[in-house]
């Protein structure tokens, strides 16, 4: 069940057996729908195993994989629309076409972090940052796990996963 509780001013998904995921969104970020008790649904499950999927070669812990999709779903469903902010993002030669889930690469003057798309919306997209570590954006500003920004898509680049490889060795 996903209700917004006043004493924490904050989005929150009851998951059962006294286990409650506390959403980090901020509350001004938030469409109208999220302050009323609404009810997980399938395509909550569905989208959230989406997130799960993109997001299992990260470099993160179990628990922070379920942090960033637990996020990433109630983004999908509650966050309000923004303004694409990307100056302060490099723009790459073509940027990428991102569909919800992929991982892309965005960079900074200060440095480059790996970010989770929510939803393109044409020539831009909601993404949620996927580093544990903070990015600064520029001297006075830098996003935290599992924050949110609107970035045109032509400051994207695509995320290449480093997969291991498993060799027979013959002879």
């Amino acid at each position: 069940m996903w209700y917004y509780d006043p004493k924490h001013d904050s989005l929150m998904l009851d998951l059962g057996e006294e286990m409650v995921f506390r959403v980090s969104i901020p509350t001004k970020h938030l469409v109208t729908s999220a302050f009323e008790k609404t009810v997980f649904t399938v395509d909550d499950a569905s989208v959230f195993q989406t997130f799960q999927e993109s997001i299992a070669h990260l470099d993160l812990t179990l628990p922070r994989k379920a942090e960033l999709a637990l996020n990433a779903v109630a983004a999908s469903r509650f966050h309000k629309p923004m303004m694409p902010k990307s100056w302060f993002f490099t723009n790459q030669q073509g940027g990428v076409e991102p569909e919800n889930g992929d991982i892309v690469e965005l960079e900074t003057e200060f440095a480059t972090a790996k970010f989770l798309i929510i939803e393109n919306s044409g020539c831009a997209s909601l993404c949620m940052l996927a580093e544990v570590e903070p990015l600064t954006l520029n001297v006075s500003k830098e996003m935290a796990f599992c924050d949110t920004i609107k970035v045109m898509n032509d400051r994207m680049k695509a995320f290449q996963a480093e997969l291991p490889m498993n060799l027979a060795l013959v002879g």
